[in-house]
């Protein structure tokens, strides 16, 4: 018979280390930006008129039939892409309290995709409520990836972990 451990001892337990405050901190921004992405949806739902007039403004080549088409789309596209920013946000937020590099490294690139989408979302014909939200999203995952990337969550995150 095969003994992986010929002592009879079992393998050395790897100690988990504790979560920094960093991490803990970066945690809960990222809860809060789940939050913020539920209340935008409800912000960009009310501003949608305003929305609208803005496109009107903007676009003068578009038919009244296809600018309220367009009211529709935003509408649906502000409550899926809010339902899924907040999904997002909770999904990272639980693996780096479980110290998944990968997570981070995710948080990150989801938090450049958001730089440009912000940048985008500025120059858009969209509400000015919309717009500036938009820009207090990107603040808060911003505060989230500065906890992320200091020195304590770094040697947290590529520390042995148990398996």
């Amino acid at each position: 018979m095969y003994q992986p451990y010929p002592t009879g001892a079992e393998p050395p337990e790897i100690e988990r280390s504790p979560v920094p405050s960093q991490v803990a901190n970066a945690v809960k921004v990222m809860y809060v930006g789940a939050a913020t992405s539920i209340l935008g949806i409800i912000i960009d739902v009310l501003t949608v008129n305003a929305t609208k007039t803005a496109i009107e403004r903007r676009s003068h080549r578009l038919t009244m039939s296809q600018v309220d088409a367009s009211q529709h789309v935003l509408i649906a596209g502000f409550i899926v892409g809010g339902l899924i920013g907040a999904a997002a946000w909770i999904l990272v937020a639980r693996n780096c309290q479980g110290g998944k590099n990968w997570a981070r490294i995710t948080g990150t690139v989801l938090f450049a995709i958001s730089t440009l989408d912000t940048i985008v979302g500025v120059t858009a014909p969209l509400a000015v409520a919309v717009k500036l939200w938009g820009v207090l999203v990107w603040l808060v995952g911003l505060t989230a990836v500065v906890f992320l990337w200091q020195r304590p969550s770094s040697e947290f995150f590529t520390a042995p972990r148990p398996s």
